[in-house]
Protein backbone atom coordinates (compact mmCIF):
# COMPACT_ATOMS: atom_id res chain seq x y z
CA UNK A 1 0.00 0.00 0.00
CA UNK A 2 3.02 2.34 0.80
CA UNK A 3 4.23 1.77 -2.49
CA UNK A 4 1.49 2.76 -4.08
CA UNK A 5 0.67 5.93 -2.65
CA UNK A 6 4.32 6.93 -3.68
CA UNK A 7 3.71 5.99 -7.14
CA UNK A 8 0.97 7.79 -7.13
CA UNK A 9 2.38 10.83 -5.61
CA UNK A 10 5.07 10.49 -7.88
CA UNK A 11 2.38 10.30 -11.00
CA UNK A 12 1.04 13.61 -9.56
CA UNK A 13 4.30 15.38 -9.01
CA UNK A 14 5.39 14.38 -12.33
CA UNK A 15 1.81 15.84 -13.94
CA UNK A 16 2.22 19.44 -11.63
CA UNK A 17 5.48 19.55 -13.25
CA UNK A 18 4.40 18.83 -16.92
CA UNK A 19 1.85 21.63 -16.30
CA UNK A 20 4.37 24.21 -15.42
CA UNK A 21 6.30 23.48 -18.07
CA UNK A 22 4.24 26.04 -20.61
CA UNK A 23 4.13 28.72 -17.70
CA UNK A 24 7.54 28.44 -17.82
CA UNK A 25 7.87 28.62 -20.99
CA UNK A 26 5.44 31.53 -21.38
CA UNK A 27 7.73 33.28 -19.04
CA UNK A 28 11.08 33.80 -21.39
CA UNK A 29 9.46 33.97 -24.84
CA UNK A 30 11.53 34.26 -28.25
CA UNK A 31 12.36 37.90 -28.82
CA UNK A 32 9.78 39.84 -31.18
CA UNK A 33 10.93 39.94 -34.57
CA UNK A 34 9.92 43.72 -36.03
CA UNK A 35 9.71 44.33 -39.53
CA UNK A 36 10.75 47.57 -41.18
CA UNK A 37 10.30 48.82 -45.21
CA UNK A 38 13.05 50.19 -47.61
CA UNK A 39 11.97 52.52 -50.12
CA UNK A 40 15.07 53.71 -52.34
CA UNK A 41 14.70 55.85 -55.31
CA UNK A 42 17.60 54.51 -56.74
CA UNK A 43 18.08 51.63 -58.85
CA UNK A 44 19.02 48.28 -57.29
CA UNK A 45 22.16 47.70 -58.86
CA UNK A 46 23.22 51.56 -58.27
CA UNK A 47 26.52 51.51 -55.69
CA UNK A 48 25.63 54.71 -54.28
CA UNK A 49 22.54 52.45 -52.55
CA UNK A 50 24.33 49.74 -50.56
CA UNK A 51 26.74 52.24 -48.62
CA UNK A 52 23.53 53.60 -47.56
CA UNK A 53 21.49 50.42 -46.53
CA UNK A 54 24.47 48.97 -44.66
CA UNK A 55 25.00 52.25 -42.30
CA UNK A 56 21.34 51.77 -41.77
CA UNK A 57 21.85 48.12 -40.86
CA UNK A 58 24.83 49.57 -38.89
CA UNK A 59 22.87 52.37 -37.27
CA UNK A 60 20.20 49.45 -36.16
CA UNK A 61 22.40 47.11 -34.67
CA UNK A 62 24.68 49.60 -32.66
CA UNK A 63 21.06 50.45 -31.39
CA UNK A 64 20.40 46.24 -30.49
CA UNK A 65 18.75 45.35 -33.45
CA UNK A 66 20.06 42.61 -35.80
CA UNK A 67 18.22 40.77 -38.85
CA UNK A 68 17.42 37.76 -38.64
CA UNK A 69 17.14 37.60 -34.69
CA UNK A 70 14.55 40.56 -33.55
CA UNK A 71 14.43 42.71 -37.11
CA UNK A 72 13.23 41.70 -40.42
CA UNK A 73 14.27 44.60 -43.97
CA UNK A 74 11.90 45.03 -47.01
CA UNK A 75 13.63 46.65 -49.84
CA UNK A 76 12.28 48.48 -52.73
CA UNK A 77 14.17 50.02 -55.29
CA UNK A 78 12.16 52.92 -57.50
CA UNK A 79 14.76 53.45 -60.03
CA UNK A 80 14.01 56.74 -60.26
CA UNK A 81 10.39 55.78 -61.59
CA UNK A 82 7.29 57.44 -60.83
CA UNK A 83 5.22 55.22 -61.49
CA UNK A 84 7.61 52.63 -59.70
CA UNK A 85 6.82 54.80 -56.48
CA UNK A 86 3.42 53.87 -56.24
CA UNK A 87 3.89 50.36 -56.84
CA UNK A 88 7.02 49.88 -54.44
CA UNK A 89 4.95 51.77 -51.65
CA UNK A 90 1.61 49.71 -52.36
CA UNK A 91 4.10 46.53 -52.22
CA UNK A 92 5.59 47.49 -48.66
CA UNK A 93 2.40 48.73 -46.43
CA UNK A 94 0.74 45.31 -47.95
CA UNK A 95 3.80 43.70 -45.84
CA UNK A 96 1.92 45.59 -43.18
CA UNK A 97 5.79 46.90 -41.33
CA UNK A 98 5.98 48.46 -38.14
CA UNK A 99 7.82 51.31 -40.11
CA UNK A 100 9.09 52.66 -43.57
CA UNK A 101 12.33 54.47 -44.46
CA UNK A 102 11.81 56.22 -47.38
CA UNK A 103 15.01 57.50 -48.91
CA UNK A 104 15.60 60.62 -50.68
CA UNK A 105 12.94 62.10 -52.59
CA UNK A 106 10.04 63.21 -52.14
CA UNK A 107 7.10 61.66 -54.33
CA UNK A 108 8.34 58.48 -52.24
CA UNK A 109 6.94 59.99 -49.30
CA UNK A 110 3.70 62.07 -51.09
CA UNK A 111 3.51 57.59 -52.24
CA UNK A 112 3.02 56.27 -48.85
CA UNK A 113 1.16 58.91 -47.47
CA UNK A 114 -1.45 57.91 -50.37
CA UNK A 115 -1.61 54.67 -48.99
CA UNK A 116 -1.60 54.75 -45.36
CA UNK A 117 -1.99 57.45 -43.26
CA UNK A 118 -0.97 54.87 -40.72
CA UNK A 119 2.13 53.17 -40.64
CA UNK A 120 5.05 55.19 -39.21
CA UNK A 121 7.48 57.06 -42.18
CA UNK A 122 10.78 57.73 -40.98
CA UNK A 123 11.98 60.11 -44.78
CA UNK A 124 15.67 60.63 -45.54
CA UNK A 125 16.68 63.61 -47.87
CA UNK A 126 14.24 65.20 -48.91
CA UNK A 127 14.21 68.65 -49.63
CA UNK A 128 11.26 70.82 -48.54
CA UNK A 129 9.46 68.84 -46.39
CA UNK A 130 7.00 71.39 -45.13
CA UNK A 131 6.45 73.28 -48.65
CA UNK A 132 5.70 69.96 -50.16
CA UNK A 133 3.18 69.29 -47.51
CA UNK A 134 4.74 65.85 -46.08
CA UNK A 135 4.65 67.70 -42.57
CA UNK A 136 2.92 70.47 -40.66
CA UNK A 137 6.22 71.86 -39.65
CA UNK A 138 9.63 71.00 -38.70
CA UNK A 139 9.31 71.12 -34.92
CA UNK A 140 6.29 69.50 -34.64
CA UNK A 141 5.49 67.41 -37.72
CA UNK A 142 2.43 66.45 -36.86
CA UNK A 143 0.86 63.10 -38.96
CA UNK A 144 2.44 59.96 -39.78
CA UNK A 145 6.08 61.54 -41.22
CA UNK A 146 9.00 62.68 -39.86
CA UNK A 147 12.50 62.68 -40.93
CA UNK A 148 16.14 64.54 -42.14
CA UNK A 149 15.97 67.17 -44.98
CA UNK A 150 18.44 67.32 -47.11
CA UNK A 151 19.53 71.35 -46.79
CA UNK A 152 19.09 73.72 -45.00
CA UNK A 153 17.37 75.94 -47.34
CA UNK A 154 19.94 79.35 -47.06
CA UNK A 155 22.47 76.70 -47.67
CA UNK A 156 21.67 76.36 -51.29
CA UNK A 157 22.69 79.61 -51.90
CA UNK A 158 25.89 78.29 -51.50
CA UNK A 159 25.83 76.89 -54.43
CA UNK A 160 25.59 79.85 -56.92
CA UNK A 161 28.41 81.46 -54.76
CA UNK A 162 30.94 78.45 -55.23
CA UNK A 163 29.69 78.59 -59.16
CA UNK A 164 30.99 82.00 -59.37
CA UNK A 165 33.99 81.31 -57.50
CA UNK A 166 35.80 78.78 -58.82
CA UNK A 167 34.27 80.13 -62.38
CA UNK A 168 34.07 83.62 -62.64
CA UNK A 169 33.52 84.88 -65.91
CA UNK A 170 30.13 82.47 -64.99
CA UNK A 171 27.38 85.07 -65.77
CA UNK A 172 23.82 82.80 -66.91
CA UNK A 173 23.44 79.73 -64.24
CA UNK A 174 20.68 77.33 -65.28
CA UNK A 175 19.06 75.42 -61.93
CA UNK A 176 18.39 71.77 -62.92
CA UNK A 177 15.85 70.71 -60.67
CA UNK A 178 12.60 69.08 -60.12
CA UNK A 179 10.32 72.10 -59.10
CA UNK A 180 7.98 69.32 -56.43
CA UNK A 181 10.73 67.77 -55.01
CA UNK A 182 13.62 70.69 -54.68
CA UNK A 183 11.04 72.82 -53.50
CA UNK A 184 10.09 76.78 -53.35
CA UNK A 185 12.91 77.28 -50.43
CA UNK A 186 15.58 76.10 -51.59
CA UNK A 187 14.93 77.66 -55.27
CA UNK A 188 14.12 80.84 -53.17
CA UNK A 189 17.63 80.76 -51.80
CA UNK A 190 19.44 80.26 -55.01
CA UNK A 191 17.68 83.66 -56.56
CA UNK A 192 17.97 85.80 -53.37
CA UNK A 193 22.08 85.11 -53.82
CA UNK A 194 22.22 85.64 -57.55
CA UNK A 195 21.46 89.44 -58.25
CA UNK A 196 24.33 90.31 -56.00
CA UNK A 197 27.30 88.27 -57.96
CA UNK A 198 25.85 89.69 -61.26
CA UNK A 199 24.45 85.87 -62.34
CA UNK A 200 21.08 85.23 -64.68
CA UNK A 201 19.47 82.24 -63.83
CA UNK A 202 17.19 79.57 -65.83
CA UNK A 203 15.07 77.63 -64.49
CA UNK A 204 15.65 73.66 -65.95
CA UNK A 205 12.74 71.70 -64.79
CA UNK A 206 14.04 68.06 -65.52
CA UNK A 207 11.86 64.49 -65.17
CA UNK A 208 13.77 61.91 -67.84
CA UNK A 209 17.07 61.53 -69.97
CA UNK A 210 15.58 63.09 -73.32
CA UNK A 211 14.41 66.26 -71.39
CA UNK A 212 17.64 66.84 -69.56
CA UNK A 213 19.63 66.32 -72.63
CA UNK A 214 17.51 68.40 -74.82
CA UNK A 215 16.99 71.41 -72.35
CA UNK A 216 21.34 71.46 -71.35
CA UNK A 217 22.62 71.45 -74.90
CA UNK A 218 19.86 74.15 -75.57
CA UNK A 219 21.23 76.46 -72.50
CA UNK A 220 24.92 75.89 -73.60
CA UNK A 221 24.19 77.85 -76.61
CA UNK A 222 24.79 80.95 -74.73
CA UNK A 223 28.12 82.30 -73.39
CA UNK A 224 29.64 82.77 -69.71
CA UNK A 225 27.17 80.02 -68.82
CA UNK A 226 27.21 77.47 -65.65
CA UNK A 227 25.42 74.43 -63.96
CA UNK A 228 23.87 74.00 -60.44
CA UNK A 229 22.43 70.56 -60.07
CA UNK A 230 20.07 70.23 -57.40
CA UNK A 231 19.14 66.72 -55.85
CA UNK A 232 16.58 65.09 -56.94
CA UNK A 233 15.55 61.51 -58.02
CA UNK A 234 16.24 62.29 -61.96
CA UNK A 235 19.58 64.03 -61.60
CA UNK A 236 21.17 61.21 -59.21
CA UNK A 237 19.51 58.66 -61.80
CA UNK A 238 20.58 60.10 -64.76
CA UNK A 239 24.12 61.86 -63.06
CA UNK A 240 26.80 60.08 -65.46
CA UNK A 241 24.68 61.38 -68.16
CA UNK A 242 24.66 64.99 -66.63
CA UNK A 243 28.45 64.81 -65.83
CA UNK A 244 29.08 63.70 -69.28
CA UNK A 245 27.15 66.73 -70.80
CA UNK A 246 28.83 69.32 -68.66
CA UNK A 247 32.06 67.67 -70.06
CA UNK A 248 31.21 67.67 -73.44
CA UNK A 249 29.94 71.03 -73.65
CA UNK A 250 32.82 72.82 -71.31
CA UNK A 251 30.20 73.36 -68.59
CA UNK A 252 31.38 74.54 -65.17
CA UNK A 253 28.76 72.51 -62.99
CA UNK A 254 28.20 72.52 -59.07
CA UNK A 255 26.65 69.42 -58.22
CA UNK A 256 24.52 68.59 -54.57
CA UNK A 257 26.90 65.35 -53.53
CA UNK A 258 30.47 64.01 -53.24
CA UNK A 259 29.26 60.72 -55.19
CA UNK A 260 28.67 63.56 -58.35
CA UNK A 261 32.20 64.89 -57.89
CA UNK A 262 33.95 61.15 -58.21
CA UNK A 263 32.07 60.22 -60.97
CA UNK A 264 34.16 63.39 -62.86
CA UNK A 265 31.92 66.50 -62.17
CA UNK A 266 33.74 69.64 -61.06
CA UNK A 267 32.71 70.69 -57.42
CA UNK A 268 30.22 69.20 -55.02
CA UNK A 269 28.65 70.85 -51.45
CA UNK A 270 26.23 68.99 -49.22
CA UNK A 271 25.56 66.84 -46.92
CA UNK A 272 26.96 63.52 -46.73
CA UNK A 273 24.15 61.05 -47.58
CA UNK A 274 25.33 57.73 -45.53
CA UNK A 275 25.58 59.80 -43.00
CA UNK A 276 22.20 60.76 -43.14
CA UNK A 277 21.12 56.86 -43.27
CA UNK A 278 22.86 55.82 -40.07
CA UNK A 279 20.99 58.99 -38.35
CA UNK A 280 18.15 57.77 -39.37
CA UNK A 281 18.01 54.15 -37.65
CA UNK A 282 17.84 56.49 -34.46
CA UNK A 283 14.52 57.57 -35.43
CA UNK A 284 13.00 53.79 -36.27
CA UNK A 285 14.47 52.59 -33.29
CA UNK A 286 12.51 55.48 -31.09
CA UNK A 287 9.42 54.69 -33.40
CA UNK A 288 9.59 50.91 -32.90
CA UNK A 289 9.83 51.59 -29.12
CA UNK A 290 6.81 53.08 -28.96
CA UNK A 291 7.03 56.80 -30.15
CA UNK A 292 5.17 58.85 -32.61
CA UNK A 293 6.36 60.43 -35.45
CA UNK A 294 4.34 63.30 -35.45
CA UNK A 295 6.28 64.16 -32.06
CA UNK A 296 10.05 63.76 -33.68
CA UNK A 297 11.33 67.21 -35.34
CA UNK A 298 12.19 67.08 -38.89
CA UNK A 299 16.36 67.04 -38.17
CA UNK A 300 18.21 69.27 -40.97
CA UNK A 301 22.17 67.78 -41.28
CA UNK A 302 24.80 68.61 -38.78
CA UNK A 303 27.54 69.27 -41.42
CA UNK A 304 28.20 69.78 -45.50
CA UNK A 305 31.43 68.77 -47.20
CA UNK A 306 33.02 70.70 -49.84
CA UNK A 307 34.64 68.45 -52.68
CA UNK A 308 36.33 69.70 -55.98
CA UNK A 309 37.76 67.17 -59.19
CA UNK A 310 40.70 68.50 -60.02
CA UNK A 311 41.12 67.19 -63.29
CA UNK A 312 37.67 68.03 -64.43
CA UNK A 313 38.50 71.84 -63.34
CA UNK A 314 42.08 71.36 -65.83
CA UNK A 315 40.11 69.79 -68.57
CA UNK A 316 37.24 72.67 -68.22
CA UNK A 317 40.29 75.08 -68.29
CA UNK A 318 39.81 76.29 -64.66
CA UNK A 319 42.26 77.18 -62.01
CA UNK A 320 41.03 76.72 -58.40
CA UNK A 321 41.77 79.61 -56.33
CA UNK A 322 43.72 78.74 -53.51
CA UNK A 323 41.25 79.79 -51.02
CA UNK A 324 38.83 77.85 -52.38
CA UNK A 325 41.20 74.70 -52.39
CA UNK A 326 41.90 74.96 -48.93
CA UNK A 327 38.43 75.26 -47.22
CA UNK A 328 37.61 71.94 -48.96
CA UNK A 329 37.09 69.05 -47.15
CA UNK A 330 38.58 66.97 -49.69
CA UNK A 331 40.35 67.29 -53.70
CA UNK A 332 39.80 64.29 -56.17
CA UNK A 333 43.31 64.68 -58.43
Amino acid sequence: MAIHIRRREFISLLGSAAAAWPLAARGQPSERVRRVGMLMHLAADDPEGQPRIIAFEQGMRELGWAVGRNLQIDYRWAAGDPDRFRKCAAELVALAPDVVLAASCTPLVVALQQVTASVPIVFVGVADPVGAGLVESLARPGGNATGFTVYEYSMSGKWIELLKEIAPRVTRAAVVREPAISGTGQWGAIQSVAPSLGVELFPIGVRDAGEIERAIIAFSRGSNVGLIVTGSPSTSVHRHQIIALAARLLLPAVYPYRYFVASGGLLSYGPDPTDQFRRAAGYVDRILKGEKPADLPVQVPTKYELVINLKTAKALGLEVPAALLARANEVIE
